[in-house]
């Protein structure tokens, strides 16, 4: 298995401490502080590793502080409730005695039902596009020197766009985008792992659409994710092509909103994600380490 890959598999193994609490440690993407997808898919993890028989068909999390990449995060989890078809879980995150993230989520047994779903829009196929790797590499020399770790960071996924980024010059466009993704190998059959794979992933590209109106790039913006909810609705295969449609409705005091649709190659909507973050016209990555939302 790809390298990258295998990392990320071993930051979603948690360590059990109890029957009711893990420990998972951390990554260096490049940024100011642990990487949130990373946070909420331990979190589903954690949550998981409670539940027998059911899959999780929603999450809803608040991202409360800033993770420390250098110290390991523990899990609480409560059972709120067993029933017969659904389960509910609340996960708290913690890091040096303070809560960095609190979710909910539920799972349900596989039962069937009414199904219909949005048609997937038209975009070309991520074989003509372009992997984000690419983009990033040609920016290096135009970016401050502390941001070129982060874009010089090797991900788990590729992610092919279907419009080129720019970061550097960027000019007001529609408060939409669409971008290929995939884990960089196979994986096993096992739903609940793409799950948590897909949780981890939807906190990519997310936020930063509410800045395309805008003609301001996120180098020149404070961003961190506020809250993250998503939505399950039929199995997923993090390891093929999925389109993640997202678009931007609203940005106002200070914090912007964006919202996800995720397709399989073959059109089915596998996902539906929604995330509020804050935008401060003041750069993160010029922001002291220590400083909060």
């Amino acid at each position: 298995m790809d390298r990258r890959l295998a990392e990320l598999l071993s930051l979603l193994d948690l360590e059990r401490l109890e029957d009711n609490l893990f420990r998972g440690q951390s990554h260096d993407i490049g940024a100011p502080q642990v990487f949130g997808g990373q946070v909420l898919g331990q979190a589903l993890v954690a949550a998981s590793r409670t539940v027998e028989g059911r899959l999780v068909h929603s999450l809803h999390a608040y991202f409360l502080r800033r993770g420390d990449v250098n110290s390991p995060i523990v899990f609480e989890v409560d059972r709120s409730r067993d029933g017969g078809s659904f389960t509910s879980r609340r996960v708290v995150a913690i890091q040096h005695g303070q809560q960095i993230l609190t979710m909910s989520a539920s799972f349900q047994q596989v039962e069937q039902g009414l199904d219909h779903q949005a048609p997937m829009p038209a975009a070309p196929p991520p074989e003509g596009l372009r992997d984000l790797a690419e983009f990033n590499a040609e920016v290096l020399d135009r970016v401050p020197e502390k941001m070129r770790n982060f874009f010089q960071h090797q991900r788990p996924f590729e992610f092919r766009p279907v419009h080129p980024p720019n970061y550097t010059n960027p000019v007001p466009s529609a408060a939409s985008k669409m971008a290929w993704f995939r884990a960089l190998d196979r994986l096993p059959d096992d739903q609940p792992l793409h799950r948590h794979l897909l949780a981890y992933v939807s906190d990519y590209h997310l936020l930063d659409t509410a800045t395309l109106p805008h003609g301001i790039s996120f180098l020149q913006l404070q961003m961190a994710s506020i809250d993250h909810a998503i939505w399950f609705h039929r199995d997923v295969r993090a390891d093929e092509w999925l389109l993640y449609v997202i678009d931007s409705p609203s940005a106002s005091g200070a914090r912007g909103f964006g919202r996800g649709a995720i397709y399989s190659r073959d059109g089915v909507l596998v996902a539906s994600v929604a995330q509020e973050g804050l935008i401060r016209q003041n750069s993160r990555w010029s922001s002291p380490a220590g400083q909060q939302q």
